[in-house]
């Protein structure tokens, strides 16, 4: 006989499934579990929404062996699968409008709500200096935070081996978690676990890329009340980290470096910009909000999904979207400002929004923008 999941698994699977979903980003995740109240019914809808934004295909979605498959494996090596919005997820990083709908964690989860939690970040190219200030600076700030950050080379590694001198740290990674990267911060990466948590939402034997560290910046800075950083030259994935945690409401602190080294011209420039001068613990500890600061991310997002059994009519439905197709170019235009020009109902405009999403014409972005796919294949 078959064993039947229970319930929590079934939806577990269902979950994981339609965040793994072809189309479905991190905001169409939280619209679509907003608009239908669950996975299988969500799951249920993509193929229709889908064909109503344009698609001719429907679009592909993992099959419950596939995401059983995953989630054997997780448990095989001693990690679990957090969701959004269920108990023991990160309730920080659950701010972003963007949040990871599914953060696999290895460790103990727990580490995050432990204590107030703050990310420090910098150059994989860091001099040996900034290494040492790293390293001495999160030793101190782990007595009483649990520091985080993304085991890259440079300020990274040094900020979790300070960190493990006196506390727990959190590190947060941009493939797998079968994928330890770099190489050589393997061991780093195993010891984190012991006493902290590794966190990522790629699946198991994903190899980092390019591409998959801006999302990984972003998890380092929903995580944290602030962020901390250490050489970061201009145009750096710390200054992205740094960016992403100013928008989300976190403080952001610098550590000066010589003018004379490029290295700390991105961190110079967010003193300029009005960071918080850090040379000591106590420069953090003194200026640490309880809080991020503004709006919640569900405030932020502008909108208010259609009510469950009153959706937007066939008719608006066609006019949104084709009005939203009118209105839309590859530079991200704030949703408002879409209704307002639709002269429709915020309920039709959003239902548009999210089959466009799912046919693969447009992309949700943070903070409630919508811009058009130009090259999307339906």
């Amino acid at each position: 006989m078959r064993h039947k999941r229970a319930p929590a698994e079934q939806d577990s699977v269902s979950r994981l499934r339609l965040a793994r979903t072809e189309g479905v980003g991190p905001i169409a995740y939280r619209r679509l579990m907003r608009r239908y109240l669950s996975a299988e019914a969500a799951l249920d809808a993509v193929p229709r929404l889908a064909r109503a934004g344009g698609r001719a295909t429907a679009p592909a979605i993992p099959d419950p062996g596939t995401i059983n498959r995953e989630l054997e494996a997780l448990a095989r090596l001693g990690a679990r699968m957090l969701f959004l919005d269920t108990p023991g997820y990160p309730e920080l990083l659950a701010l972003l409008d963007d949040a990871p709908p599914a953060l696999a964690v290895i460790g103990d989860p727990e580490a995050f709500g432990a204590l107030p939690a703050i990310a420090m970040v910098g150059g994989r190219n860091a001099s040996a200096n900034g290494q040492r200030i790293a390293e001495s600076l999160a030793e101190a700030l782990a007595h009483s935070l649990i520091v985080v950050s993304g085991l890259a080379r440079g300020i990274d590694a040094a900020a979790h081996r300070g960190a493990l001198l006196s506390g727990r740290t959190v590190a947060a990674v941009a493939g797998g978690l079968d994928m330890p990267y770099p190489p050589e911060n393997a061991d780093l990466q195993r010891r984190i676990a012991e006493t902290g948590a590794v966190v990522t939402e790629a699946p198991l034997g994903t190899a980092p890329q390019a591409r998959h560290f801006p999302r990984r910046n972003r998890i380092i800075a929903g995580l944290s009340l602030g962020v901390v950083v250490v050489e970061a030259a201009p145009r750096s994935g710390s200054l992205i980290t740094a960016r992403i945690a100013q928008e989300a409401g976190r403080e952001v602190f610098a550590v000066p470096g010589s003018p004379l080294d490029p290295r700390s011209r991105g961190a110079n420039d967010l003193l300029r910009q009005g960071a918080v001068l850090t040379e000591t613990a106590a420069d953090v500890l003194d200026n640490l909000p309880a809080h991020p600061q503004g709006v919640l991310a569900e405030a932020a997002s502008g909108w208010e999904p259609p009510v469950p059994g009153l959706p937007a009519t066939p008719k608006d439905l066609a006019h949104a979207q084709a009005r939203l197709l009118e209105l839309l170019s590859p530079t991200p235009v704030p949703v408002d400002d879409l209704v307002r020009r639709c002269q429709l109902s915020a309920a039709a405009v959003m239902a548009a929004v999210l089959d466009l999403e799912l046919a693969g014409r447009a992309v949700s972005l943070p903070g409630n923008r919508l811009a058009l796919l130009s090259d999307h294949n339906p």
